[in-house]
């Protein structure tokens, strides 16, 4: 991000999901204060809980605090955002008191909160009054509506002003000149992605051509198509969530540059000036 920051004048600076669970969150907000300075104040940061669990061994914590380390990193986090000095005590990590936080970013630093399958996450993300950003890759996206509705609902009965209440989506995407060119073009790299680059026991090792073409079909959670499929899948979803975000994840399993840079393109040059009318 530090890198893109000194490149860029305008582009926000925005993480994939920081596993705030298993990280210290004093140095996870310096790094991201950090980058805020250097970018001129366009760095934001999504924390979650991970959807894979590899860093829990690595860090030295233990599974079965999975949820209570989450929820105490992030009350810190928050703390480390809203005061230049904090006076903090919990189970996971030293006490503060007193300590001076620097650097300090440009302003507050935007927090999203990356959920998925689970209803919690959203319900934490109204209580603190964070907006979210949903994660799908695998279900139809019709079945996480429940879940967004509730989540605004329960963020004004909080007392927070609702249009902070923000939702973005994100999932796969690859856009292509034409709807079966780009079905053609993504598949081989997305089961590589499966069973190898993002092999997990609690992921299918082999996703079947048909349970792609599932998931890039008009109601499913991936943005596999042609530039109008892509806008009228947004259009969808849209009414579904009422979101005001969107983040294409390009990059899978060894897509090659020309076709990354290909869809990165299209969704510039032909699906962006259609959302904004």
């Amino acid at each position: 991000m530090a890198a893109i920051a000194s490149v860029t004048q305008r582009l926000r600076l925005t993480s994939a999901v920081t596993v705030l669970s298993t990280l210290d969150p004093v140095r996870v907000y310096q790094d991201f204060a950090t980058v805020d300075l250097l970018s001129g104040g366009r760095a934001e940061m999504i924390a979650g809980r991970g959807a894979y669990i590899e860093s829990f061994p690595l860090f030295g914590a233990a599974m079965e605090d999975y949820d209570t380390l989450f929820a105490e990193k992030l009350e810190l986090l928050l703390q480390l955002d809203r005061n230049d000095r904090v006076t903090w005590e919990g189970r996971f990590r030293s006490a503060l008191k007193d300590a001076e936080i620097s650097p300090r970013p440009v302003s507050r630093l935007p927090i999203w909160l990356g959920v998925g399958g689970t209803a919690d996450s959203a319900r934490r993300a109204a209580d603190h009054g964070l907006p979210i950003v949903l994660a799908n890759i695998s279900q139809p996206p019709a079945n996480f509506a429940g879940q967004i509705a509730e989540y605004r609902q329960r963020f004004a009965a909080a007392g927070h002003d609702p249009k902070n209440g923000r939702v973005a989506v994100a999932t796969h995407c690859y856009v292509a000149p034409d709807s079966q060119a780009a079905r053609d073009e993504f598949y081989p790299y997305y089961r590589a992605y499966f069973s190898s680059h993002a092999a997990r026991p609690y992921f299918s090792r082999e996703v079947p051509r048909d349970v792609f073409e599932t998931r890039a079909a008009p109601h499913g959670p991936i943005f596999v198509g042609s530039p109008q499929e892509i806008i009228d899948k947004l259009g969808y979803e849209r009414e579904l969530f009422g979101h005001d975000r969107f983040l294409a994840q390009i990059d899978i399993g060894g897509l090659p540059y020309e076709r990354v840079a290909r869809s990165i393109e299209l969704l510039a040059g032909k699906v962006r000036p259609a959302l904004r009318d």
